[in-house]
């Protein structure tokens, strides 16, 4: 039988939700596409596995970008997302990024985002391979936190939108290549739902939740492109996982991202040496492309034999630092760090995924009714290599995007009331889901990490193999599904960077270290 649900059910025997929008996540991608659904007449129901705080967004440090400034365009974002996505960004979608990307800055202000300000008006500064200041910042480093208490706030007082939290979206409900809903495990009351859409959104976010060291929400285990492959749905660039450069290396301490805009601002790169190295590897220094940052970490640890590099803000102005980095100065004084006088022990971890669900410029994916935005998504805007402060105006723009374009997709599209069932999953195997998922977690990161190799992909592929008999049993409860939905995107991700037999952004492999005009293109799965 094929292997496209996780559980047995039968609609006809379950409570049903009908509604004309139903997005999944309630970070910046899914509240946005929310409220302009709403704004447009429409009715919504936003499911989220946890509460509408637990997303990616809230964890957000460094700022959104956007062209406002008056020295900087449009043409010169594009410019710099094209340059730091080598050679992979689809240009029309970082057009359409670009160019509309001020104007939902704007709505996001207008709803009562409130973004740090100097004397000449909004405070920009500026991130790594960054041609301009064109990033926009909140209470110094928690844009994501104000970005989703507007939104939330907003949400909330809504009376069109529905937000229903933890409740875990298992699959969705796809026949003839059409999507007509979604089954939905309601985690409170321990039951299974049915909700019923005309245009059902992912907006579920990222996948850093399989490698050990991350810097995401407990959430991002990639669930929305693990259901959306399993219905059918094309996935896309897969192989290229972003890994931030600089997050919190330090024994007892939780991996904590310390943001880019740190290095913006003037902070420099030492090895455990002392040494300022950065300029050796690239003209930007400090500020190169984050793929290029982590590789000249990682080569600066190797050469001194050493499982972290340093952070250095000694040299700038201390009060600048902690009034532009409240959140980063607190978290870190709470593991004994001044960041005024002591460098920050740092190492790269995986941060965001480039790949995802493949759309086009009005966000549908290949099965007709499905939608998707945010960070489970890839319209090819981000390339082999995210610009930073990209990732939020990705969200908003293209959940603009697919509201705008299921107005007309909806006057004439009345799908029909089918039931769907499955009766032929195993029962639950008799598995430690738990030690299964570190053992996952593990693997990712020694064999598909920032550094990769035929040998260590291969190996991390006999591994899913040898799990590959879960998909014939049923799972009990949400965490065996989250795992099961990490096996499949962690063999994606393998699968695809074993493909790619070259090295382009965050996607290196040291058996083929060279970029190729031959792989200047795209791996695409189906099932």
């Amino acid at each position: 039988m094929p292997d496209n649900y996780m559980v047995n059910f039968d609609t006809r025997e379950l409570p049903q939700v009908e509604e004309e929008y139903i997005i999944m996540g309630s970070g910046i991608a899914g509240l946005y596409t929310a409220l302009s659904a709403s704004q447009a007449g429409r009715s919504v129901t936003v499911l989220t596995k946890q509460t509408m705080m637990d997303t990616g967004t809230d964890k957000a440090q460094g700022g959104i970008a956007a062209a406002l400034g008056d020295a900087d365009s449009p043409a010169l974002h594009r410019e710099d997302t094209l340059v730091a996505g080598a050679g992979l960004c689809d240009s029309e979608a970082v057009a359409a990024l670009v160019s509309e990307g001020p104007d939902r800055v704007r709505e996001l202000i207008g709803l009562g985002a409130i973004f740090d300000r100097d004397s000449q008006g909004l405070a920009l500064t500026r991130e790594g391979a960054h041609s301009q200041r064109r990033i926009l910042h909140a209470s110094g480093d928690a844009t994501g936190a104000e970005i989703q208490r507007v939104l939330t706030q907003r949400v909330r007082e809504d009376d069109k939108i529905n937000v229903l939290e933890n409740h875990y979206v298992v699959d969705l409900l796809v026949r003839d290549n059409t999507c007509y809903g979604v089954l939905a495990y309601d985690r409170q009351n321990k039951e299974y739902r049915v909700f019923r859409g005309k245009v059902v959104v992912l907006a579920t976010g990222g996948l850093g939740r399989i490698f050990e060291h991350n810097t995401n929400p407990e959430i991002a285990t990639g669930d929305g492109i693990a259901i959306a492959f399993r219905a059918g749905a094309e996935v896309m660039d897969m192989e290229f996982i972003q890994f931030h450069p600089t997050v919190l290396n330090l024994p007892g301490a939780p991996r904590f991202l310390i943001s880019e805009a740190v290095r913006g601002e003037g902070a420099y790169l030492r090895n455990i040496r002392g040494q300022r190295f950065m300029p050796r590897y690239h003209d930007l220094a400090e500020l190169a492309p984050r793929d290029i940052v982590v590789r000249a970490i990682l080569k600066e640890m190797a050469a001194t034999n050493s499982n972290k590099v340093f952070l250095d803000l000694t040299h700038l102005e201390p009060e600048l630092v902690k009034l532009r980095f409240p959140n980063i100065s607190k978290t870190c004084s709470e593991y004994k760090l001044d960041i005024t006088v002591d460098r920050i022990p740092v190492a790269p971890a995986a941060h965001y995924m480039m790949g995802g669900v493949k759309i086009n410029l009005v966000g549908e994916t290949s099965i007709r009714g499905l939608y998707a935005c945010g960070e489970v998504s890839c319209p090819g805007v981000h390339g082999a290599n995210r610009l930073a402060s990209n990732s939020l105006l990705d969200g908003l723009v293209f959940g603009g995007r697919i509201v705008e374009e299921t107005k007309h997709f909806l006057k004439d599209y009345n799908p029909r009331h089918l039931e769907f069932a499955c009766d032929w999953l195993l029962e639950p195997a008799k598995t430690d889901y738990a030690a299964l998922r570190k053992k996952l977690e593990v693997l990712m990161g020694e064999k598909v990490g920032p550094v990769r190799s035929s040998e260590g992909m291969r190996e991390a592929l006999v591994f899913f193999d040898q799990w590959s008999y879960l998909k014939r049993h049923r799972a009990d409860n949400a965490e065996q599904m989250e795992v099961k939905n990490m096996l499949q995107v962690g063999e994606l991700v393998a699968e695809a960077a074993l493909a790619r037999r070259e090295s382009r952004g965050g996607h290196y492999r040291v058996d083929c270290p060279d970029t190729y005009q031959r792989w200047q293109k795209h791996i695409i799965f189906r099932r």
